[in-house]
C-alpha cells in the first residue's frame, strides 16, 4: 500500500513598514539592559517617574537614548525560591520586550516586594501591561530644550 505525505509550506513573515516612524527592535540585547551599578544608582537617586504596583515598584529616569533599558531587583528577602525569582525575571523581560516601543527614552528599574512570587503568570502579564501603559501615559520623558542665544527677533 502506498502512502502519501503532505508537507505544508513554511510560514513566511513579511515586514511591512507603512509609516516612516522610529521602529524599536523587539529584541532584548545587551544595550537594552542596565548593567553597571552606576546605571542602577542613577535611576535610584533621581527617578523622574514612579509607578507603584501590586507587590512591586517601577522607577524610571530619562536616558536620552532611542531605546529603553531595563534593570531588575529581586532579592531573596522578597522572593525566597530561586525558581520563582527566575520565573519573575523571565516574565518581566518578556513583557518589557513586547512593550518597549512605548517606553523609548526611559531607564527602568523594577523592584520586587514580598508576595510577588505568589502571583500567577497570567495575572502578572496583565499587571505589567497596565504598568507599562501608566508609565508611558503619565510620565513622558522631557524633550531636549533647544535655546537660541543672541537673536531677539527675525526682523533684526
Amino acid at each position: 500500500m502506498l502512502s502519501c505525505r503532505v508537507v505544508a509550506p513554511k510560514v513566511v513573515r513579511v515586514w511591512q513598514f507603512d509609516n516612516p516612524v522610529l521602529v524599536v527592535s523587539q529584541d532584548f540585547s545587551r544595550e537594552k539592559r542596565l548593567l553597571t551599578p552606576r546605571h542602577f544608582k542613577a535611576v535610584f537617586d533621581s527617578p523622574t517617574g514612579k509607578v507603584p504596583g501590586k507587590n512591586l515598584l517601577l522607577l524610571a529616569r530619562n536616558n536620552d537614548l532611542d531605546h529603553p533599558r531595563l534593570g531588575l531587583v529581586i532579592g531573596k528577602k522578597s522572593v525566597k525560591l530561586s525558581v520563582e525569582r527566575n520565573r519573575l525575571k523571565r516574565l518581566m523581560r518578556e513583557s518589557f520586550r513586547l512593550h518597549q516601543d512605548t517606553l523609548v527614552g526611559w531607564d527602568i528599574v523594577i523592584v520586587a516586594r514580598k508576595g510577588l512570587g505568589d502571583v500567577e503568570n497570567p495575572e502578572l502579564i496583565q499587571h505589567f501591561g497596565k504598568l507599562w501603559k501608566r508609565l508611558a501615559r503619565t510620565h513622558k520623558p522631557a524633550p531636549a530644550v533647544v535655546e537660541t542665544v543672541g537673536v531677539d527677533s527675525l526682523d533684526a
